[in-house]
């Protein structure tokens, strides 16, 4: 068989996207390409490695194993590199981090530009997913490392504590509920709602929650990002539930206000999490190490953070 590094990548892709379209764009891969690529690999192997159905594909036995070894080799790759670098020019590999919304808004900015400053060799590809795919993909090998909120069963992954996150309504500074000290969710379903395009890990989140609730969680408009969903609920489009962070942001140039909502899952604990940090490539183990310091620096009362370095087999969090 004559599979190469991009095949193995696009193969994971694929797996993990449970879509030939949806994987050819996260390999950067024309459809026709990555088409044509999977085919080579079961004409290679003489095998079906895929199940097509109408809504997409899954792996067939033997595509699982494919799978599998897939992650070892780009694993032990991504290994080798970042330790080779540290002797060639300084720490240099690619890093794949996961995050839900409220990480992003709150401070995956700052901690990551000042990590890439000081680190000019290393990339990073962050992806926004919720925090399911996102602990199905780093038990699956798909992603170095994730950020993940504590209402998600995390497995066998280590995990350190990185912040607490509250979810808040985002109202125009003259709307009735302005003055509120806080809010029910059902209370927010019956309001225009502003939020942030399809696929958003925050859109899922609240979509789960008002299913439980027994209602529709309809949106007026969608928009790519939360400063934006912030500028329509000032100009009275509708309200937005957002992080706090995002919120208290906006309100600093924009009139709204940000109203607490009662519900328990409303406020989260953020984790950082791996399969192991201890077997993270270098520059990986380094970016996990930065993001515990400089979250650090930010005030989040209600646990102690740890290091990431407990060792193999051992919990950090």
């Amino acid at each position: 068989m004559r599979f190469d590094l991009t095949d193995l990548r696009l193969f994971l892709h694929v797996v993990e996207a449970e879509s030939i379209t949806r994987g050819a764009e996260r390999a950067s891969l024309a459809l026709a390409s990555a088409s044509e690529r999977i085919r080579g690999m079961e004409a290679d192997g003489g095998v079906p490695l895929l199940e097509r159905h109408a809504r997409g594909v899954r792996p067939t036995p033997a595509g699982l194993a494919v799978a599998h070894h897939a992650r070892l080799v780009l694993g032990q790759l991504e290994q080798m590199r970042g330790e080779l670098g540290q002797y060639a020019h300084g720490l240099r590999g690619h890093v794949r981090l996961l995050s839900i919304t409220a990480a992003v808004a709150a401070f995956l900015p700052d901690a990551l530009s000042g990590f890439l400053a000081a680190y000019p060799s290393v990339d990073i590809d962050l992806e926004e997913r919720t925090s399911r795919e996102t602990v199905d993909a780093l038990a699956g090998g798909l992603a170095d490392i994730g950020i993940v909120a504590d209402t998600t069963d995390l497995g066998a992954l280590e995990t350190v504590p990185l912040h607490l996150d509250r979810i808040v309504l985002a109202v125009p500074a003259d709307h009735a509920l302005a003055q509120r000290s806080g809010v029910a969710f059902r209370e927010v379903l019956d309001e225009p709602l502003v939020g942030l395009s399809h696929g958003r890990a925050l859109q899922a989140h609240l979509a789960t929650h008002a299913a439980r609730a027994g209602r529709p969680f309809k949106l007026r408009v969608r928009l790519n990002g939360l400063d934006a969903v912030c500028r329509m609920v000032e100009r009275g489009v509708g309200v937005a539930i957002v992080p706090e962070a995002a919120a208290r942001r906006a309100a600093e140039t924009l009139a709204i206000r940000a109203i607490p909502i009662d519900e328990p899952w409303a406020l989260r604990r953020l984790s950082l999490c791996a399969r192991s940090f201890a077997a993270l490539p270098p520059h990986a183990r380094q970016l996990a190490e930065h993001l515990v310091a400089h979250l650090g620096a930010i005030e989040s009362p209600g646990f102690e953070r740890t290091s990431p370095f407990a060792g193999p087999g051992q919990s950090p969090g």
